[in-house]
């Protein structure tokens, strides 16, 4: 039995909510993934396992995932959620995001952490946790010649007066 598994039932009786064998399979496909899965990847996975849960099913099993601790919640702004465990290969990262093909990149940056820690302390303030997303586009896409089309004002605008 995996250790992810016992966390995730025990937080369920804390919780006072049911043990079930179906939100114990859900969970094992995250727990199993380094990807940052959405709702219909998980589906997808369960179905190649011969597992028959519903997507109502799968959808409550995430948000009880995320509220425990056990997985983070990330929108990418897909129009969906993906989910990712934190007991990956790197606890605390940052992601790259292409806005063409929708591909994440992981890395780990001692300098983003520094710049969180003095700019805490310098205002007083504890962090509990960070998030650095940067959306462009990945090394394939520009091979390709996907360009950024700027969707901004197309005129400028003085905002001085």
């Amino acid at each position: 039995m995996s250790p992810f598994i016992q966390l995730f039932r025990r937080y369920l009786r804390e919780q006072g909510l049911p043990v079930t064998q179906q939100r114990e399979v859900v969970a094992d496909v995250v727990f199993n993934s380094l990807e940052h899965l959405s709702i219909e990847d998980i589906e997808a996975d369960l179905k190649g396992r011969g597992e028959r849960i519903g997507k109502a099913t799968i959808y409550r099993t995430m948000e009880i995932l995320v509220r425990s601790g056990l997985v983070e919640e990330h929108d990418f702004g897909e129009g969906f959620k993906r989910y990712e465990h934190r007991f990956g290969q790197q606890p605390v990262h940052e992601h790259l995001i292409c806005t063409s093909c929708s591909k994440v990149t992981e890395f780990q940056s001692p300098e983003v952490l520094r710049v969180r820690e003095e700019a805490s302390a310098m205002r007083g303030f504890r962090p509990v946790r960070h998030r650095l997303e940067i959306y462009g586009l990945c090394s394939d896409c520009q091979a390709r010649g996907v360009t950024v089309s700027y969707q901004g004002l197309t005129c400028p605008v003085d905002l001085m007066n």
